[in-house]
């Protein structure tokens, strides 16, 4: 019956073959693969059975059957890991398999695995990271793009994708303003200025010697008497000018201290005067020197006026700055800082001469900011708007440069990274970028920054793509290479997000003590007790109060997830990512590795002994420690955390999502939370294992929850905030499980071994499509799977090298080429 059904369904098939449908690839399907899938999948998808939606016997024609790329290639996806046909059921040959996945890459899909589709890139505009960074190169300065802009979209869980960075009309209208902040802080309008040197308040140092302060300023109390001292030279006599900048700050209530301040100059006292209480206020005093070259010492005095015993709250003189600017005289003027980061010369008095220099600094200017030589007329345009400024009478030169750069900044073309095809390509469907769009894409990809002079240099001379390997080499030995590790990690792993997420220690350790009911009466009585008066409760009520809070006290006491301990997991990854990229170390390790990277906090956190001290650094682990790899560092366990306790699901999707490339469906509506689960356990206190057996016997939720359940349940002996446990909630904890794809484990080191040695590919090829996700700005389509196998390819052959695969991304046809408009003409056409 299977197979009359077969032969009917292909006569079917042939008859209704639409013109445009390619006969070959449809033969091949119904004389090569049809019998395979009716051999091992048509038990579920076929002959009225739709399981997942899918059906291989209801296309309607070849173009149909050829055209279904999103079904093929979830065909391909869970054939490879192992979840289609499943375990239970027969399974295909190696030889089948590999003809199946032949089909659907070269014929259903099209492949043609020596010239690969890259794809299609929307034109993309920087990003936050991209637009502080560039700036920082190109202007000299920083520019806090996460205070002035509004947070990126993300697509495929980045921020660098081009089909989701949009521009607002507002965004717009931001970008003006920060090009109008940004020349206005770089660029300078004058030729020379007066010589300063600035000494920031926390290099006043005490009679000690204190150590060096992490403010800029240096504060000292009112209530407290102080002596500090700075020092600097001067190189040539003259008149000098000494700006001393102080500011008063104390609390938004009143408080009565009084203080005098005294202010010396070589030991000659220049100021004195009284400060009283002011919630924020600055003060300048200016005082004119005449000095001869040699050092010379800044004394300030602070003396309390008011006695302590006085004092209501906090009050404090801060030092913010002292400037020394001088000699005041012309001659020895100097150049503004910044000065020759923009122009070439003094301002040229000859009309021509200046408008000739114009266009050599606006020229140079606009290549760097456009990544790219600039045409003339744009050249011709940006003159224009300089002289539009400097002549105007009482304006500079420098000024009307400035101008033309703010036009520059808020240019598309330096918001948005426009590349072009190299020369020759026209008549092409499929040609290579040119070497300054390349040059942008190793850069942003690396650095997520502007190319420096090298890499134009280079591409300005047609040598990038003759020297990449060297380039790729210098750009990752550079310290801006830091940017992809963070940017790849804070995304791929979710690290950014470990200072977000709000965890109550209390209630975590409670769980796994068991006492969370007994900790809620008390939480209930407490606030009973700070219901009653203060003067109404008895003594009794008193001492039931002190002891409670005290007992709270003792319990939250050094485990909080604070500030520090939460940059510590975040650097560990980091700088876990970061050491197989230098090493040039097997991806693998970021599954299982023998080795991590702690200080004494996160040290303590994880219950590893003999480390001390605030910095981080390599640690061997012990042969028997849990830890190792990523999944099993803080910032992967607090990030797949609830706030009161761990998540199994987000752990196991977390796994299936980043590791497997697996991600389960979302779930359906209306799905009541795992807690609900919950009251039907009268006795006792439910483990979560316990608690999502029950939930899995919905039949909505049995489906997904057996894919990931069992890997989220392996990290169990982790608390939602990475610390090591045996029980939950008094109960010995159980990590045993079976993966869908049969391997069994009964502890989160055989897990992550499993990972390793059963699923590597899948692994490489999870991780590759993430990874080239980030490089390119675009989600991974159907026509990338061959560009993805043959990466994987190398990364298997040289034993999971990072640079197997990092090289194989920038060498790849979607990081080299792109589509040409002859390539859009016949997407287009009918």
């Amino acid at each position: 019956m299977r197979f009359r059904l077969l032969a009917i369904f292909a006569l079917v098939l042939s008859a209704a073959a639409s013109p445009g449908a390619e006969p070959g690839a449809a033969e091949n399907f119904r004389r090569q693969i049809e019998p395979i899938l009716g051999n091992y999948c048509y038990d579920c998808h076929a002959d009225g059975e739709r399981k997942g939606n899918v059906a291989f016997d209801e296309f309607k024609s070849d173009a149909a059957l050829l055209g279904g790329h999103e079904l093929w290639l979830g065909v391909l996806k869970n054939m490879r890991a192992g979840l289609m046909p499943p375990k239970k059921k027969p399974q295909p040959t190696a030889e089948e398999r590999r003809r199946i996945e032949e089909w659907i890459k070269f014929e259903a899909f099209g492949i043609d695995p020596k010239n690969p589709d890259p794809g299609r890139v929307t034109v993309r505009r920087l990003n936050r990271v991209e637009y502080r960074h560039t700036i920082r190169d190109l202007m000299g300065i920083e520019f806090s793009t996460e205070v002035e802009f509004p947070p990126d979209d993300t697509g495929y869980g980045f921020d660098n994708i081009g089909d989701v960075l949009s521009i607002s009309p507002i965004l717009l209208e931001k970008y003006l303003a920060a090009a109008k902040a940004i020349v206005t802080e770089a660029v300078p309008t004058v030729s020379r200025i007066v010589p300063e040197t600035k000494i920031a308040g926390n290099r006043f140092r005490g009679e000690g010697g204190d150590a060096a302060r992490r403010d800029d300023f240096l504060s000292l109390s009112y209530y407290e008497a102080e002596n500090v001292a700075a020092s600097s030279e001067a190189k040539l006599a003259g008149k000098y000018r000494v700006a001393l900048e102080l500011a008063v700050r104390g609390n938004f209530d009143f408080d009565p201290g009084k203080c005098r301040v005294v202010f010396k100059i070589d030991d000659r006292e220049v100021m004195q005067k009284e400060f009283g209480w002011h919630d924020f206020k600055t003060f300048t005093f200016e005082f004119d020197e005449d000095w001869q070259p040699g050092a010379h010492r800044f004394t300030l005095t602070l003396e309390p006026l008011t006695p302590v015993a006085q004092k209501v709250n906090s009050l404090a003189v801060q030092i913010l700055t002292l400037a020394i600017r001088g000699p005041l005289a012309e001659e020895h003027w100097s150049r503004p800082p910044n000065y020759d980061r923009f122009f070439t010369q003094d301002d040229p008095q000859s009309p021509d001469v200046r408008r000739a220099n114009a266009r050599e600094v606006l020229r140079n200017f606009a290549t760097k900011a456009f990544r790219r030589p600039v045409d003339d007329r744009t050249v011709e345009r940006l003159a224009a708007l300089a002289e539009s400024v400097y002549a105007q009478p009482g304006k500079t030169f420098e000024a009307g440069i400035a101008h033309a750069f703010v036009a520059v900044i808020a240019s598309p073309r330096f918001l948005f990274r426009i590349e072009e095809s190299e020369p020759g390509a026209e008549g092409q469907a499929i040609a290579n970028v040119d070497e300054y769009s390349l040059a942008s894409r190793l850069s942003y990809f690396l650095w997520s920054t502007m190319p420096d002079d090298e890499l134009i240099r280079l591409a300005a001379s047609g040598e990038l793509r003759n020297n990449l390997s060297a380039q790729v080499q210098r750009l990752l030995g550079d310290p801006r290479s830091e940017s992809m590790v963070r940017n790849f990690t804070g995304q791929w792993l979710q690290v950014r997000d470990v200072d977000g997420i709000a965890i109550d220690a209390r209630v975590v350790l409670a769980r796994d003590r068991g006492d969370e009911r007994e900790g809620e009466k008390r939480r209930v009585r407490i606030r009973e007790l700070m219901a009653i008066p203060e003067d109404k409760r008895t003594p009794e009520e008193k001492e039931e109060m002190r002891l409670m809070f005290e007992q709270f006290r003792k319990r939250g006491k050094g485990i909080e997830l604070d500030r520090e301990l939460r940059d510590a997991m975040q650097r560990e990854t980091e700088m876990f990512f970061s050491h197989i990229v230098r090493e040039n170390r097997s991806v693998t390790e970021l599954i299982d590795s023998d080795y991590t990277f702690l200080n004494e906090r996160l040290a303590k956190l994880y219950a590893i002994p003999d480390v001390s001290g605030p910095e981080m650094r390599r640690l061997a682990l012990a042969p028997d420690s849990p830890r190792g790899g990523v999944l099993t560092q803080g910032s992967a366990l607090v990030v797949t955390s609830n706030p009161d306790r761990t998540s199994p699901v987000k752990r196991g999707l977390f796994v299936l999502d980043n590791f497997l490339g697996t991600p389960a469906p979302p779930p359906p509506a209306n799905v009541p939370a795992l807690e609900a689960s919950e009251k039907d356990f009268g006795d006792h206190q439910p483990t979560l294992r316990e608690a999502l057996e029950l939930h899995r016997k919905e039949p909505l939720c049995a489906g997904c929850h057996t894919r990931m359940d069992a890997i989220g349940l392996a990290f169990e002996n982790f608390n939602a905030m990475g610390m090591w446990r045996e029980k939950e909630r008094g109960q010995a904890i159980d990590t045993a499980g079976q993966l869908i794809t049969g391997e069994t484990f009964t502890s989160v080191r055989e897990l992550k071994r499993i990972l390793v040695e059963k699923h590597r590919l899948d692994f490489y090829r999870c991780l590759t499509e993430k990874f080239l996700t980030f490089a390119i700005g675009r989600g991974p389509e159907y026509y990338d799977v061959e560009t993805v196998d043959q990466i994987v390819t190398k990364l298997d052959a040289e034993d999971g090298r990072f640079s197997a695969l990092l090289n194989g991304i920038i060498e790849s046809a979607p990081f080299q080429k792109q589509r040409t408009a002859a390539a859009a003409t016949q997407i287009a056409s009918p």
